[in-house]
């Protein structure tokens, strides 16, 4: 009997530690793998891992830093990332190349990407139109990988920005394109009459053109950086996916109600310890008022298909067509993502409300 006891007991033990050890196991937060660049938008899930809000959605955010979108995409195939946010135009390719979704919006950059020139160029006189700079032969433009629209001018730098049909023609025209970094580089050091650029380093472009920063005007319309979501098998569950929209859609909420000022400190520090660039409080403050986020009720009228074409799809689209225009894509690849259906709502549908609380 006493030997029946004790094989019941060990039994027992056995399967109370299973069972503990299984409950633990499944309360562990999800590592989530993100690609992220050094822009705005990427403090908003920066923040919150700051604050522990991917642990109470049971996450654990791991953010990955990437020199541009293209280099996030680049990375996909090896399945280094899950999620992660981008520019419009690697979206836009992501969806061409590898089928993944657009599940939300992060930010409208329309006030923050700029064609500055310099104070001393020509092209930057009052009376200068896209009219007469065609006349020219001999502008040099210096200018990051271009986002798809007609990037804004900050005035008085220059009344109206150079759209793609109005650059001038002739074979003394010298257009050079680089990152936006490198672009600014070649900026500072004396190359061109102007370089296009966005946040952040449009900041530091319009100081180095003699400019103070301020608010720029927007774009005649949006530009919208997206946020991922491959359809790989290591692809996260719907659920999952809601649950990481969830805590990035809490610090939304926090930058549409808090100042930019008040924010200031944190973005700085954020800067500097997940980029590793210095920002001022003023530049800081700047770059946050100049991008507007959208809280859930946005995001989903923005992807609302039940109409037709959402205004999300209907931006990829628009990206997409430009992008064929200049033959960037083919005909074939531009009826792949022709409609822009990759930009869809299904996750942002099963994001569960309410929103926690920020503060």
């Amino acid at each position: 009997m006493k030997r029946w006891f004790k094989v019941l007991t060990s039994s027992l033990a056995v399967v109370l530690f299973i069972t503990f050890s299984c409950a633990a196991f499944a309360a562990a937060p999800v590592k989530l793998r993100t690609a992220w660049l050094d822009e705005h938008e990427a403090f908003l899930v920066w923040y919150a891992k700051e604050k522990g809000w991917d642990k109470e959605e049971g996450l654990d955010i791991e953010m990955l830093l990437f020199s541009s979108g293209m280099a996030q995409l680049n990375a996909l195939p090896a399945g280094e990332w899950v999620l992660a946010g981008t520019g419009a135009v690697p979206g836009m390719m992501g969806a061409l190349r590898y089928g993944t979704y657009t599940i939300a919006v992060t930010n409208d950059e329309s006030y923050t990407n700029a064609l500055l020139l310099r104070p001393d160029s020509r092209y930057s006189r009052p009376k200068a139109t896209t009219k007469t700079i065609r006349k020219y032969t001999d502008i040099r433009t210096t200018c990051a990988a271009r986002r798809s629209s007609s990037p804004p001018c900050p005035p008085p730098l220059h009344p109206e920005p150079l759209a793609p049909r109005a650059r001038p023609q002739g074979k003394r025209r010298n257009h050079q394109e680089h990152r936006s970094a490198q672009g600014l580089a070649a900026f500072d050091s004396g190359i061109g009459d102007g370089v296009c650029l966005w946040a952040p380093h449009m900041f530091f472009g319009m100081d180095k053109a003699g400019r103070s920063p301020e608010p720029p005007i927007p774009a005649a319309w949006a530009c919208p950086p997206c946020s991922w979501a491959t359809r790989s098998s290591a692809t996260p569950t719907p659920e999952l996916v809601a649950k990481f929209l969830r805590v990035f859609l809490r610090s939304a909420n926090m930058l549409q109600k808090e100042t930019p000022e008040s924010l200031a400190p944190e973005y700085c520090r954020f800067f500097q310890e997940f980029v590793g660039k210095s920002f001022t409080p003023e530049m800081a403050a700047l770059d946050i008022k100049t991008h507007p986020v959208f809280n859930l009720e946005e995001q989903l009228a923005l992807f609302d298909g039940s109409k037709g074409q959402s205004k999300a799809a209907k931006w990829m689209a628009d990206i997409a067509e430009f992008f064929a225009s200049v033959g960037r894509i083919t005909p074939d690849e531009l009826k792949v993502v022709k409609d822009g259906s990759y930009a869809t709502d299904k996750f942002l549908k099963l994001v569960k409300q309410p929103i926690p609380d920020y503060k």
